[in-house]
């Protein structure tokens, strides 16, 4: 659940709610010796999107925006990492980032690469905000650096 800067649960649409699930999929198929994307896929569609999961409210996610995203993202994510690696400050690692800021970073590569129906500044603001359900600051500064750099190579 993303939550606002006062640690408020944080109300999103579906396409939102979509964009947040394919990230911690993403993440959820890297922490795994044995990742299998579509079992994956198949286990939030069927009982996290929309569900109620420790007394929290999930919303409805739009489940083809989800798929896409996590598909894309995670068949392609050897692409993806060599994309983002070009855009990272001097001295940075692949390895020295937080698996759950690459499964940001790739889902919002993805999208700017392959969605071109969603504006560049929502792909940018929608990983942003998923960051900051995860961390501070800094780290939403890092993704929103990173994704725009990103996007200035996408989609010139």
């Amino acid at each position: 659940m993303v939550r606002d800067s006062q640690n408020q649960p944080k109300q999103g649409g579906p396409r939102s709610a979509a964009r947040l699930a394919a990230v911690q999929a993403f993440y959820q198929l890297l922490m795994e010796d044995e990742p299998n994307s579509a079992k994956v896929s198949t286990e939030y569609v069927d009982h996290r999107l929309g569900a109620e999961i420790e007394g929290d409210q999930y919303v409805d996610a739009d489940v083809d925006l989800f798929k896409d995203i996590l598909d894309g993202a995670w068949k392609r994510r050897d692409e993806w990492q060599e994309l983002i690696k070009k855009h990272l400050s001097q001295g940075w690692t692949m390895e020295r980032i937080d698996k759950i800021l690459i499964a940001v970073l790739s889902a919002g590569c993805y999208e700017l690469a392959s969605r071109v129906d969603v504006p560049t500044a929502v792909v940018i603001n929608e990983y942003v905000d998923v960051t900051h359900g995860f961390y501070e600051r800094a780290e939403a500064s890092f993704v929103n650096s990173v994704l725009d750099k990103l996007a200035k190579e996408l989609r010139p």
